[in-house]
């Protein structure tokens, strides 16, 4: 019998691999902070007495963080057992309680990952379910606080909660900011027939995270009933799974998702295909395909023994396969394609704010394109787009990209796979829930990592996270200008997350998405005096074309309406 795997076959896997390293959205780890040793759980033996506000207790034992700045910093709480041995590809399970006080002053492992080009570490670490919690010192009267627990990127094959340094967030928003380490690639999303949840681990370690939120945050200082579930890139993806999933409902209360529109189905019944190209969700079967492909490759080839032989495999010799890294459904966790229950309306009703970055393709044209001629370019269009590419080259000729076929494809990449999108995602949430659209349009932020082959980033995927977080990465530091536009977007983000509103007295209007206006209200976000407030996405992004194309049939004639 043909395996369901066959037919999107390792080639795809690949593809899906390489793309998951330009995905990648993690930072180093902030200077005052160095990771643990894998497996180092040793709790220390003071006593919490005299401990004063730097010691809590969780439901699991105490921890001791440390104070940084105006914070307290409490780094490495285990989150779920360690998914080692026999608890490889099973679901999260409860941490083991500890004696005495745990040592909360360094982060835990990173979750197993390769290096990449970047230079970001790798980890052999299975014992890497970890979060972080940053809290301000201050704290006015027994009021508890806005919980933001926070997803990171990283095409979820990288990257860490403690890439990101939350103190800044915490401080000025006065809200108590969860980062989170899941389980990433060939370990978090693996499938194998008779493996529960099979490709849904990482998003059910997120969900153990927030489970964990529900039950210690007020030990924080946080509030368990105002949680906002955050994340950029592949953390939006996420984000967008955990909106689609029964078993999330009640974990958050509002969400904010960087990056990776929700909503999909813009391209059905039209012509037009993603640049792009990567599927944002798979089924269960093809995951359990994928499973027995691997058990084959790798010697276990007796069905009986081939999952305990898989799980006992070294790490390093599991790492050096291609993943599916993305989320699988048709499990416990996601029953249907998200695709489908978000298109449905059938998602979990949080207030949402959304948002793209003005030049999201750029981080990508050049890892997915090698340098091309003139012609190469056209060709290119031509296999993307069948007939209608003559037309998207004359929109995107190269005299309007510095002559560089990178940088127009980078510029086809950012209308047509994030702002079109994204437009349609903001009319899909804005029928069912309060909805607040964004786009960071900052051409001079400093790119999250250097560009290859000449690409100019702009405001490239990823470069508005140093104006949220402290950043590690090596790259320009903000200006003042830019460190002021940093210091709105936290207070919009951090307003959000204590009322589901972004507005509050002192910053610029941002109006709501109405689902009965054709092009949805979007905030700019820019340095400078008028940075902030209206942006016209339709305009900028060429979205009346898209929608032209897009109401054509296969041929060219008008077959419709415009999506």
């Amino acid at each position: 019998m043909r395996r369901p795997w066959n037919s999107w076959n390792r080639t795809g896997a690949a593809l899906v691999a390489g793309l998951a390293g330009a995905l990648l959205l993690g930072t180093t780890s902030p200077a005052t902070a160095q990771e643990r040793p894998e497996g180092n759980a040793t709790a220390a033996t003071a006593s919490p007495a005299g401990g004063g506000d730097m010691t809590v207790r969780t439901d699991a034992g105490w921890v001791k963080g440390v104070r940084a700045g105006g914070n307290r910093l409490f780094q490495g709480i285990p989150y779920a057992a360690p998914p080692v041995g026999e608890l490889r590809w099973r679901s999260p399970q409860a941490v083991t309680p500890w004696q005495g006080v745990r040592d909360a002053g360094a982060p835990g492992s990173r979750c197993a990952q390769k290096a990449d080009t970047w230079g970001l570490p790798a980890s052999a670490a299975e014992d890497c379910l970890y979060l972080n919690v940053t809290t301000p010192a201050r704290s006015a009267g027994n009021r508890l606080k806005p919980v933001m627990v926070w997803l990171h990127g990283g095409g979820l094959t990288r990257g860490a909660g403690s890439d990101y340094d939350a103190r800044r967030l915490a401080e000025r928003g006065d809200v108590v900011v969860v980062t989170v380490n899941y389980r990433l690639g060939i370990f978090g999303f693996f499938g194998y027939p008779g493996i529960e949840n099979s490709g849904a681990f990482g998003i059910e370690d997120q969900q153990a995270a927030l489970r964990w939120v529900r039950r210690n945050a007020a030990a924080f200082g946080g509030d368990p009933r105002n949680v906002t579930l955050a994340g950029e890139s592949a953390g939006s993806h996420s984000v967008c799974a955990q909106l689609a999933s029964p078993s999330a409902a009640g974990l958050f209360h509002r969400v904010i998702a960087q990056s990776s529109p929700c909503g999909a189905g813009s391209f059905e019944g039209t012509p037009l295909k993603s640049v792009l190209g990567v599927p944002l969700w798979i089924p269960k079967v093809f995951y359990e395909g994928y499973g027995q492909g691997l058990a084959a490759k790798l010697g276990c080839t007796d069905p009986e023994t081939a999952l305990v032989c898989l799980r006992d495999m070294p790490v390093a010799d599991l790492l050096a396969e291609d993943p599916l890294p993305l989320p699988g459904y048709g499990n416990a966790v996601l029953p249907e394609d998200p695709a489908k229950v978000l298109q449905e309306g059938r998602f979990h009703r949080v207030p949402v704010l959304t948002g793209v970055t003005r030049d999201e393709g750029t981080l990508f044209a050049p890892a997915m394109f090698e340098p091309m001629t003139a012609a190469e370019y056209e060709n290119t269009l031509n296999e993307k787009f069948g007939a209608l590419g003559p037309e998207v080259l004359a929109r995107y000729p190269l005299s309007a990209h510095d002559g560089s076929p990178l940088q127009a494809l980078a510029a086809v990449m950012s209308d047509l796979d994030w702002a079109w999108q994204a437009r349609d995602t903001d009319l899909l949430l804005a029928r069912h829930v309060p909805t607040f659209s964004y786009e960071f349009a900052d051409r001079t932020a400093p790119p999250l990592f250097p560009l290859e082959h000449g690409v100019k980033p702009l405001a490239a995927h990823g470069s508005e996270l140093s104006f949220l977080f402290g950043v590690g990465w090596e790259s320009a530091p903000l200006t003042p200008e830019q460190r002021r536009l940093g210091d709105r977007m936290i207070d919009y983000w951090t307003a959000f997350a204590a009322t589901g509103d972004p507005n509050r007295p002192g910053l610029p209007a941002w109006k709501r998405v109405r689902p009965g206006q054709g092009t949805p209200y979007v905030q700019g976000l820019a340095p400078g005096r008028d940075g902030v407030g209206f942006f016209d996405r339709a305009a900028a992004h060429n979205l009346a074309f898209w929608d032209g194309l897009a109401g054509r049939g296969a041929e060219g004639s008008l077959s419709g309406s415009p999506s």
